[in-house]
């Protein structure tokens, strides 16, 4: 028992250590009905974004077990970028996540929300669950 709760805490510390951002922009998704919305959108701008500005990484988070229905939140880091960057960062997820929304069925499925203005700090995560590093 002592060697399990040792290894999880030398991964835990060495977890949070190794993350260079303090500072993420948050974007949950909830659930109506059947499930919250998918994330190919949101990644697939933030690859395109990360390849167009040629960050060399780009930290994305994923907390997981939200609720009954499978909602999460996504926490993309900001601090390794420039304020121009940052922007258009957030202009960009704000329209996909806007479009997504609004493609949406009503009556089935969840919603996507994101708010620019609202910075998620390093120590926030600390007392996260269920936090992982997203790898699709």
């Amino acid at each position: 028992m002592k060697k399990v709760l040792s290894a999880a805490a030398v991964f835990c510390v060495t977890f949070f250590f190794s993350q260079k951002n303090q500072n993420y922009l948050e974007i949950s998704y909830g659930s109506v009905c059947c499930g919250p919305p998918s994330e190919k959108p949101v990644i697939s701008y933030l690859k395109e974004f990360k390849k167009k500005n040629r960050l060399k990484n780009l930290e994305i988070l994923l907390q997981s077990g939200l609720g009954r229905e499978g909602e999460f939140n996504l926490y993309v880091g900001t601090d390794r970028m420039t304020r121009n960057q940052k922007s258009r960062l957030t202009r960009g997820l704000s329209a996909i996540v806007s479009n997504q929304n609004n493609k949406r069925k009503e009556e089935r499925n969840g919603m996507v929300f994101f708010d620019s203005t609202a910075i998620v700090h390093q120590q926030e995560l600390m007392n996260a669950k269920n936090l992982t590093i997203y790898k699709k």
